[in-house]
């Protein structure tokens, strides 16, 4: 009788924690969801719409390389993959607005497998860019590029570059050539898996004692747990085991490191000043662009990270006030991330920001 009780006990604790858990998650979503007035539809919206593209247009100066990886399957795994869309749209307008043309390549050359996620109003301009869809689906292959054409080169992440990027000997020269001309040098996310093995004229390699960022262990390991098992090693690692001194930020955040001729970038949400820092690493201003919501949202959850609770509600009070937009998906990403973590304390103040968007 005893054992009967202890069992149906146990089995009312798990129900009442699986009841909690639904009802935690559908209010959840409606506590992140954007209401009618807040929702846009950007699904058909083009290059020509976009104000920072078509107005106060910038004399020509030169051409900007990126590179974007050839790999469709995560190794063995079975797991598909390619490069990040969000990574290569965004640059590309940066360089684009800031007059630079931009020519994609790949390792293989053709068409590139691509993996699309939180997809904004310049991705969608990119999906309906005529131009820009011609050139992933005819990439240069690397063995044909010639480093001379070009004033810097852009790595576009994605976890097949982690495959594909780092033995090539055509992306070890081009990225050698540039360098050694003067030329800038730009990755983020995965990226900078191609830079892993450039080797200098001198016999150094490239980011020997160089401040470097990419997507680091904690974050790959959260998201792929066997991820030392799937990829051939994981890149902070080999970034810091070649002599890079290793910029790690918070987890999912912005963060960039610039070293001379060198820019890096921790993740896809660096993605924006990965391109701006290039574009002044090339002796230019860039261009004013107007941040969008996701910006602004990460920039609140940077601000919590900085200096805690309050210095983010002040943020928040702040663009409210400059009737700011502030994208409740990107917080409610890291609500849950921090609860995968078990930081439910970080979680409850996440959810106390969500809130107070509401208001």
């Amino acid at each position: 009788m005893k054992a009967k009780k202890i069992i149906k006990w146990s089995l009312a604790v798990v129900g009442i924690i699986i009841i909690s858990l639904v009802g935690f998650g559908f209010w959840f979503i409606n506590l992140v969801k954007q209401n009618a007035a807040e929702k846009i539809d950007y699904s058909s919206i083009t290059p020509q719409e976009l104000p920072y593209l078509s107005e106060d247009s910038v004399v020509h100066r030169g051409k900007i390389l990126a590179v974007v990886t050839s790999t469709d399957m995560m190794g063995t795994s079975e797991k598909e993959t390619g490069f990040e869309f969000t990574e290569l749209s965004r640059a590309y307008y940066v360089f684009i607005a800031n007059g630079f043309d931009v020519d994609v390549a790949s390792p293989k050359g053709g068409k590139a497998p691509v993996v699309m996620d939180d997809m904004g109003k310049y991705d969608y301009a990119f999906l309906n860019d005529d131009l820009a869809q011609s050139k992933i689906k005819n990439t240069i292959p690397m063995s044909r590029v010639n480093a001379n054409e070009y004033e810097a080169i852009y790595f576009v992440g994605g976890k097949g570059a982690m495959f594909d990027f780092p033995q090539n000997t055509h992306i070890q020269s081009v990225v050698r050539n540039l360098y050694e001309s003067g030329k800038i040098v730009g990755a983020v996310c995965h990226g900078p898996a191609a830079l892993t093995n450039v080797q200098l004229s001198s016999g150094d390699l490239l980011i020997k004692n160089k401040q470097v960022s990419g997507f680091t262990n904690a974050e790959e390991l959260l998201l792929i747990s066997d991820a030392r098992e799937i990829f051939p090693f994981l890149l902070q690692d080999k970034l810091s085991q070649n002599g890079a001194r290793f910029s790690e930020g918070p987890k999912y955040l912005e963060n960039v490191a610039i070293d001379g001729k060198i820019v890096t970038g921790q993740n896809p949400w660096s993605t924006w000043l990965v391109a701006e820092s290039m574009i002044k690493q090339l002796g230019y201003q860039p261009k004013i662009r107007e941040v969008t919501d996701e910006e602004n949202a990460e920039m609140v959850l940077r601000s919590y990270e900085h200096a805690g609770i309050d210095s983010a509600i002040k943020t928040i009070v702040k663009m409210q006030s400059k009737d700011l937009k502030i994208n409740k998906a990107f917080l409610g990403g890291h609500t849950i991330i921090a609860i995968w973590q078990l930081q439910f304390g970080k979680a409850f103040d996440f959810i106390r920001l969500i809130k107070l968007l509401q208001n």
